[in-house]
C-alpha cells in the first residue's frame, strides 16, 4: 500500500513538505510525472498509462493532490470509474479548498474506496471514501502519515515504525536541498513486517510483483515567496536503488 508523509508549518517559508511512496504491481505501466494532459495543460502529474490517470501531481497554482487505495481495494472494478481520476479533477481548481468541497460532493459509490489529500500553502485536506461517503477532514498543523487506513492510524505497523522517526528528524530545507533524512526514511526495507498490505517497511517488494515503484518529494512554497515554484524530486523506482531528481514544474 501506499504511504504518505505530509509536514505542515502554515508560517514557515515552506508550509508544505510531502514525501510519497508508491506501491503498486510492477508490470503496471507508467509515465514519471510530466504534463501528458492535453486537457489538462497547468498539471504536472505521474501517468498511470493502464486508467489514464494519476496517483500524484501539482498544478501551476500550487494545489497538490495525492490518492491511496484504502485497504483491501487494490485494482480497479468493473463498473467503478477509476480513482485516479480524482487526482486531475482536485488538480483542476486553483485552491485545495475548493477541490476538497467539489470532490466530497461526488457520488462515492462510483469509486473503489480511496484516502486522499488535497493541500495547497495555505489549507490540506483528507478525503476518506469507504464507497458509501466522501468526507473532507481538515488536517491540522504538524506531521501525520497516511495508508491504507485512517489518517494517522495507530493500528497501522508502518506508521508505527516511522511516525515518531520522522518527527524526530529536522525539518527540511527545500531551498538548500536539505531534506533532513525524509529520503533514508522514505527508502528504508528494515523494518519488515507481516506480508500484508500494512507490512511496516517503508520501501518493499514481494515475490508477486507488488511493492515501491516511485518515490516523491514535494515542497509548496509561501505565497511570499512567489514566483518561486514548489519543489518536486522524484525517483523513477524504488528509492533505495534509484536516486530523487528534479522534477520541472513550471
Amino acid at each position: 500500500m501506499c504511504t504518505l508523509v505530509l509536514l505542515r508549518r502554515p508560517s514557515d517559508a515552506w508550509p508544505l513538505i510531502l514525501a510519497a511512496n508508491r506501491d503498486e504491481m510492477a508490470e503496471r505501466p507508467w509515465q514519471p510525472p510530466g504534463r501528458w494532459w492535453e486537457d489538462r495543460p497547468e498539471v504536472v502529474a505521474g501517468h498511470d498509462v493502464l486508467a489514464g490517470g494519476s496517483w500524484l501531481g501539482v498544478n501551476d497554482t500550487g494545489v497538490v493532490a495525492a490518492i491511496l487505495n484504502r485497504m483491501g481495494t487494490l485494482g480497479p472494478q468493473a463498473g467503478k470509474r477509476s480513482r485516479g481520476e480524482l487526482v486531475l479533477e482536485a488538480l483542476g481548481h486553483t485552491d485545495a479548498a475548493d477541490a476538497a468541497e467539489a470532490l466530497s460532493g461526488l457520488e462515492a459509490s462510483s469509486y473503489r474506496p480511496f484516502n486522499m489529500v488535497v493541500a495547497d500553502n495555505r489549507d490540506a485536506f483528507w478525503l476518506r471514501a469507504d464507497g458509501r461517503d466522501i468526507t473532507a477532514h481538515p488536517i491540522a498543523p504538524g506531521l501525520h502519515m497516511l495508508t491504507a487506513l485512517e489518517m494517522d492510524d495507530p493500528t497501522s505497523p508502518r506508521i508505527a515504525a516511522y511516525g515518531d522517526r520522522f518527527r524526530a528528524l529536522p525539518p527540511p530545507r527545500p531551498d538548500h536541498q536539505d531534506w533532513s533524512g525524509w529520503p533514508e526514511l522514505m527508502a528504508d526495507t528494515g523494518r519488515d513486517g507481516p506480508d500484508d498490505e500494512e507490512a511496516a517497511s517503508m520501501c518493499f517488494l514481494r515475490a508477486n510483483g507488488f511493492g515501491t515503484v516511485s518515490s516523491s518529494l514535494i515542497a509548496l512554497p509561501a505565497p511570499e515567496l512567489a514566483p518561486l515554484p514548489p519543489v518536486w524530486r522524484f525517483a523513477a523506482g524504488r528509492p533505495d536503488r534509484t536516486p530523487y531528481e528534479a522534477v520541472a514544474v513550471r
